[in-house]
């Protein structure tokens, strides 16, 4: 069942750029580990730190699970009050795979930030994987490009 998503798996690690209407523009270190327990999902573990600083910025982890029908969902937690659902798509290619998510549940705690959305993409060709996410949050109501980080493959 995980074999579409295989090309995720190990731990990634690279730089991106972030920005979004309320918030300084900002580059950060990321790490991005995908894991395999033998069940029909993917555990996901991310952290980004500041690029400069190293001073941590955000993290989060959850489950990519492919469906049957070819659909894929991601489950989502951070550690601010902020849980998604993710449905979406998975596509092969030539050297890897595009993921294409977008939230039908947003779930905030009472001291979470508003998010009310939040579209994400994955594209992993060959060593590389680059990760894309847009949100609607603190009172934009469309979804907004918010970061992209370039990522390589740590071998094993």
């Amino acid at each position: 069942m995980c074999v579409p998503l295989a090309p995720l798996l190990g731990t990634w690690r690279g730089a991106g750029r972030g920005s979004y209407p309320t918030i300084d523009d900002f580059t950060y270190a990321e790490e991005l580990v995908f894991g395999h327990v033998g069940k029909p999902f993917l555990s996901m573990v991310q952290r980004s730190r500041d690029l400069l600083t190293g001073e941590p910025l955000h993290a989060e982890a959850g489950y990519l699970r492919a469906l049957p029908d070819g659909a894929i969902e991601l489950t989502v937690a951070q550690p601010s009050g902020v849980v998604e659902v993710d449905v979406g798509s998975v596509t092969k290619t030539s050297d890897g795979l595009v993921v294409e998510l977008e939230s039908a549940e947003v779930g905030l705690t009472s001291t979470a930030k508003s998010v009310t959305a939040v579209r994400r993409r994955l594209e992993v060709a060959g060593s590389t994987l680059i990760s894309e996410l847009w949100m609607a949050a603190v009172g934009e109501a469309d979804l907004i490009h918010h970061v992209r980080s370039e990522l390589s493959r740590v071998p094993t």
